[in-house]
C-alpha cells in the first residue's frame, strides 16, 4: 500500500483493538506486520536501550514500546526514551525514538513511521544504519535530516544529560563503556578512577580513625584527661606515622603534653 493511498483512505483498525505482544503496528488504521528482528539488529537494539536507559537524566526507556500516536496509529520504535502514558496502557509519545535499519529495511515504511513520530511530538528520531558504513540519521521536527558517522557523538538536550557516541549504539564494547560512565555519573562520579580514589581515601580515613581512637584510649588508660586542645590536635593530625609515634610515646611520657610533643604537627 502506498503512502498516498494510506494518507487518503484510513484503515478500519484502532490502537485499542491491539494487545501487548501483537505483532502489528498501525499507521492511520492500517496494520503493519512487525517481523522478527534479524541477527544484525537484535543485539544493537538491546545495547541502545541499555546506553540510553542508564543516562542520569532519563526517566523511562523501553524496547518496542507501543506508542498510541493517534486513535488509529500505534507505533513501536526499537527504543523509546521518556515515553508518556499511564501504567498498563499504551504510551502516547516519546521524547526520543531510535530505529535500527538493517538488511531488508522497508524504506518507505520507515519514512512514514518517522513522520508520524515527529508529528506526534517526538523531538528526535535516530535511525541507526547497520548496512554499509555505520552511521546515524538524525530526524528532528522542523529541521533537515542530517547524518553523522561512527566517530561522532549524539546529543538530546533536555532528554539526555550525556552525549552518546554513535559507536555505543551498536558496538558491544563501546556500549558497555558508556553504560558504566552513565551509571557512575548518576552516583556523582566522573570516572572509575574517581571511585577507586574514593575507596583509597575511605580506607585511609578508616585507618587514621582507628589509630586516633587507640591513641585516645591509651592516654585515658594512663589516667590523663584528653581536653579540647589535645582532642583537636589528635583529630587534625592526618599523618599516620605521627599518630603512631604519639601512641608509642604515651607509654613512657610523664605527661600527655610530653607524649604529643615529639613529631607533633
Amino acid at each position: 500500500m502506498s503512502d498516498g493511498h494510506r494518507r487518503y483512505q484510513r484503515g478500519p483498525f484502532r490502537a485499542g483493538q491491539l494487545r501487548s505482544g501483537d505483532p502489528y503496528e498501525l499507521s492511520q488504521g492500517h496494520p503493519i506486520f512487525c517481523a522478527p528482528t534479524g541477527r544484525d539488529g537484535s543485539g544493537p537494539n538491546g545495547l541502545g536501550f541499555t546506553v540510553l536507559d542508564s543516562d542520569p537524566a532519563v526517566r523511562s526507556a523501553g524496547v518496542d514500546t507501543g506508542l498510541a500516536l493517534a486513535p488509529d496509529t500505534l507505533r513501536a520504535p526499537d527504543v523509546a526514551v521518556n515515553f508518556e502514558g499511564e501504567a498498563g496502557a499504551w504510551a502516547t509519545q516519546a521524547s526520543l525514538a531510535v530505529a535500527y535499519a538493517g538488511r531488508g529495511q522497508d524504506e518507505a515504511e520507515l519514512k512514514t513511521k518517522i513522520g508520524e513520530l515527529l508529528a506526534a511530538g517526538t523531538r528526535w528520531v535516530w535511525v541507526v544504519r547497520l548496512v554499509g558504513p555505520r552511521r546515524v540519521e538524525i530526524h528532528e521536527a522542523g529541521a533537515a535530516m542530517r547524518t553523522v558517522g561512527d566517530d561522532a557523538s549524539l546529543t538530546a538536550p533536555g532528554v539526555l544529560e550525556l552525549p552518546v557516541p554513535v559507536r555505543a549504539l551498536y558496538d558491544r564494547s563501546a556500549a558497555h563503556e558508556v553504560t558504566l560512565r552513565n551509571l557512575l555519573a548518576a552516583k556523582g562520579y566522573g570516572s572509575l578512577d574517581a571511585v577507586r580514589e574514593e575507596g583509597r581515601e575511605e580506607g585511609r580515613e578508616e585507618g587514621l580513625s582507628a589509630v586516633r581512637a587507640m591513641l585516645v584510649a591509651s592516654i585515658e588508660a594512663r589516667g590523663w584527661r584528653v581536653d579540647e586542645v589535645h582532642a583537636g590536635r589528635i583529630g587534625a593530625c592526618r599523618d599516620l606515622s605521627t599518630l603512631r609515634a604519639w601512641f608509642a610515646a604515651v607509654v613512657t611520657a610523664s605527661t600527655v603534653e610530653g607524649a604529643l610533643s615529639d613529631g607533633g604537627e
